[in-house]
């Protein structure tokens, strides 16, 4: 979630966002009643529900791994970097850039999944007219290259990733083709809060009707209409700083400070003025769920009982709704997601997932799950408290796990706070676990090795460790992650320390290890070889470890109150199955080498079934030899151990 209102298409800071707009329609509603809860009554907001009572829509026998790629970056060979720079000037990835040689890259860091970001059709200042496309307004456009956010239309892709526009969607499906046969699977992104300032679709299929094109615009609401409207009066574009002028202030024909909306429809963070603030979402417009302006519910409620009910038993409470009850954005979304189901995409981040009603998930996710069971359903969602209801009620795969683990890592590293905030996370969310993506980055985030982090990416190592081991949760990294990006490039629209997703630019560390489309490390330092390395190592183990699919044992909290070395710089735990037992311990600390006597708990060793004695350990994150034995006496288990600043350790325990 975004921290700075320039980043990530203005997003306001969320704790602002999630009490007012975030959660429903306006920046000026700062509570709205019933619409925001559950649909089956407000209880089921904070009763958590255990996975078994919950029936999860997705069952997984493995940890996926994510890698996201913001594909109009990911490609890119030219260097010039220049700030506010065309196309010609910083150049522009291609879909073609993912070759298979790429592709296995990607695929030998443990990857299961890539996350294509910024595929649909968006905003973005650039003259395709000769392929029938129409030319954005640059005073509605955050950046040159615009936001993937603002989605102009839904049924085809963005033009600047193809070889050849005209043949722009053949070009992506055959990506979608040749990641399949790289052994992975494929995610995009379906915006469901807001379009694009001008949504209109050249490809949509026969039947399907443009967002707003039916809609009652001499009303500020209507249960079909799919913008909320300030009727008759005309959109004025917002006041702009410098720093933000369109283009940076570059003369543009169509940069004149207007834009033709009659009436003025609702900004897409829920801003109700005609002429929205320079920190609202002004490129975007709100969706309508059937949502009245007073936050009255229009739509369909779920009936009491369903967060228990599987995702086949909420299909079918849907198909007995009738179709005119249901908001007719709803069914345009489901025509979105089942056409790119049809393309061979095999599942979706939602963004701001939570600024929409529950009760739409149930019927969105339903659909999905009904024409792919295995369809991977990834939201963002930054309001705790309501977690449950997205997964057993929503139906979503999995949630992002930012507000709790992200944060309490990210203030570890920067010293600001210390280990027992893990333990802390790590059971206020113990019922869901499995359902909290893991995450250091991604394209929201600060860049670990940017200074306003942490300034060196070795530092984030255990953090890293214990994000990807803590739990059955899937592991997220971002391109570029793995050999120490610092997103330090000023691209144009925001500010560095993340990589831009606003304008053409290069990603120096990612362009050396790219190495002009060899993927080989020919221009990488010997630290981002050995960082990209570590990345690999420990993804992999992530989902080939069966243990880590297992069961969760403390060892942090007995071991602080043992006073044998261990202390609140050091975070240990165990994770075991029929099979595997595990032991994991992270020194957080990039100056001191700690040595400690780690106690393994009585209960945790009977469990185990072991019996006194010395047993062997393997370290699986290194090729360290000889390996230290865990030394065991009647009670207890001791393990004697030396971890180097920055060093995490992950044991396997062998047999005597």
């Amino acid at each position: 979630m975004p921290t700075h209102a320039l980043v990530k298409r203005c997003k306001q800071p969320y704790q602002l966002l999630l009490t007012s707009a975030a959660l429903l329609l306006s920046a000026q509603v700062a509570a709205l009643p019933s619409a925001l809860q559950p649909e089956v009554g407000a209880q089921h907001a904070v009763v958590p529900k255990t996975t078994a009572e919950a029936q999860p829509a997705f069952v997984r026998s493995e940890k996926p791994v994510i890698y996201q790629v913001f594909t109009r970056l990911f490609g890119n060979t030219q260097t010039a970097n220049i700030p506010w720079g065309t196309k010609a000037q910083n150049g522009v990835g291609k879909f073609s850039d993912f070759t298979p040689a790429t592709l296995d890259s990607i695929k030998s860091l443990g990857a299961s999944h890539i996350w294509y970001t910024g595929i649909p059709h968006h905003a973005l200042v650039g003259d395709y007219t000769q392929y029938g496309i129409g030319n954005d307004d640059p005073d509605v456009v955050k950046g040159r290259a615009g936001s993937p956010y603002a989605v102009k239309d839904y049924y085809n892709v963005n033009p600047d990733l193809a070889d050849d526009p005209a043949k722009r969607l053949q070009e992506f499906e055959a990506l979608i083709a040749r990641t399949h046969e790289a052994g992975m699977q494929v995610i995009i992104d379906i915006v469901p809060n807001h379009v694009a300032r001008h949504y209109k679709s050249l490809s949509a299929p026969k039947g399907v009707r443009d967002f707003g094109a039916d809609d009652n615009t001499q009303v500020s609401y209507a249960k079909h209409n799919d913008f909320y409207y300030v009727v008759d009066t005309p959109f004025k574009v917002p006041l702009l700083s410098d720093a933000i002028k369109p283009l940076g202030g570059e003369s543009h024909p169509q940069v004149d400070g207007k834009f033709d909306e009659f009436p003025a429809k609702w900004t897409g963070n829920g801003a109700r003025a005609a002429q929205p603030d320079a920190n609202d979402w002004y490129e975007t417009v709100k969706i309508n769920y059937g949502i009245t302006p007073d936050g009255r519910i229009d739509y369909p409620q779920l009936p009491s009982g369903y967060e228990t009910k599987s995702v086949a038993e909420h299909y079918a409470f849907w198909q007995q709704v009738p179709d005119s009850e249901i908001p007719s954005a709803w069914h345009k979304f489901n025509q979105i997601a089942q056409y790119w189901l049809d393309k061979g995409v095999d599942g979706f981040r939602f963004d701001m997932a939570e600024m929409v009603p529950v009760a739409f998930w149930s019927y969105l996710n339903s659909h999905i799950k009904h024409t792919n069971p295995d369809a991977l359903l990834l939201a963002e969602v930054y309001t705790p408290s309501r977690y449950r209801d997205y997964i057993h009620l929503g139906k979503m795969d999995y949630l992002y796990d930012k507000v709790g683990l992200y944060d309490s890592l990210k203030a570890i590293i920067q010293g600001k706070a210390d280990t027992r905030a893990i333990e802390r996370d790590r059971k206020s969310v113990a019922d869901i676990a499995e359902h909290m993506l893991h995450f250091l980055e991604n394209h929201d985030e600060q860049r670990i090795a940017s200074p306003e982090f942490a300034g060196d990416p070795t530092k984030a190592l255990p953090a890293m460790v214990v994000s990807t081991t803590l739990s059955q949760a899937p592991t997220l990294i971002y391109f570029g992650q793995e050999v120490g990006e610092d997103g330090n490039e000023d691209a144009g629209f925001g500010k560095p320390s993340r990589t831009s997703i606003f304008d053409y630019i290069g990603v120096p560390a990612h362009q050396r290890f790219m190495n002009m489309g060899k993927f080989d490390g020919g221009q990488s330092s010997k630290q981002e070889l050995s960082l990209r390395a570590y990345y690999a190592k420990l993804l992999n183990l992530s989902h080939s470890l069966s243990a880590l699919s297992g069961e969760y044992g403390d060892l942090h909290k007995a071991n602080l109150a043992q006073e044998k070395g261990y202390d609140t710089g050091l975070f240990a735990f165990s994770r075991f199955d029929e099979t595997q037992k595990l032991i994991i311990v992270s020194n957080f600390s990039s100056t001191e080498t700690k040595s400690l006597t780690l106690a393994l708990p009585e209960t945790l060793v009977n469990q185990w079934q072991l019996n006194p004695g010395a047993y062997p350990l393997k370290e699986m994150l290194s090729d360290k030899k000889p390996t230290t034995p865990l030394t065991l006496t009647t009670k207890e288990g001791q393990v004697t151990l030396t971890l180097a600043p920055l060093e995490s350790k992950v044991l396997l325990v062998g047999e005597k």
